[in-house]
């Protein structure tokens, strides 16, 4: 069964509002938005909306879509339909993501225990923030470190800076609940690298 456009359309607009606004939460709202069917059929753009809802057959796997393509900042629908790159890296990243994320501990614990890389100094974004940002983990690996030690609403706190941490932030407590890893395993991955 293939998703209705105007439903692909609604699911957008959820996650465009939850990943951009700081106000809107698609899971808390349950992914409704105040989208009227009228409106959606005026749209130019209402093509990629059925040309998506073709390839997804249930709602939780366009959710999944959506915010692969949100949290590289891959917001255009004409972009997100004509190219599905980023899906297939979220996919594929989140079949390894134990894997993933072990490797990317065994590269922060290069760099100074986990305290010192989750700890804001001067003001600065915390070591783990910086090197995320530099290509040295991924953005999964940020969120569950998130959801084990809260470290962003503690840094929110702290950064004063009002260019880029804000929308850091943004972006990881909205992308941690798209993250499924089971949480025990990854607080033993992080024992186990931490304390060797």
């Amino acid at each position: 069964m293939i998703m209705e456009p105007f439903e692909a359309f609604r699911l957008y607009q959820s996650m465009k509002l939850h990943f951009t606004t700081d106000s809107y939460d698609a899971i808390k709202y349950n992914y409704k938005t105040s989208a009227k069917p009228q409106s959606f059929w005026k749209r130019r753009d209402k093509y990629f909306f059925a040309k998506i809802g073709k390839q997804f057959d249930s709602g939780k796997d366009l959710i999944n879509f959506y915010a692969a393509n949100f949290v590289v900042d891959n917001t255009y629908i004409a972009d997100m339909a004509n190219d599905d790159t980023a899906y297939r890296q979220w996919t594929k990243k989140n079949q390894s993501l134990s894997y993933m994320f072990e490797q990317d501990m065994s590269h922060l614990s290069t760099l100074g225990s986990l305290d010192d890389l989750l700890k804001v100094n001067n003001s600065q974004h915390p070591l783990v923030i910086t090197d995320w940002m530099g290509g040295g983990i991924n953005i999964e690996s940020v969120a569950i470190l998130q959801v084990l030690t809260n470290f962003v609403e503690s840094a929110d706190k702290q950064i004063t800076e009002t260019i880029v941490w804000p929308d850091v932030s943004r972006k990881i407590r909205k992308y941690t609940p798209f993250v499924h890893m089971d949480l025990l395993k990854a607080k033993n991955i992080v024992l186990k690298v931490f304390t060797n």
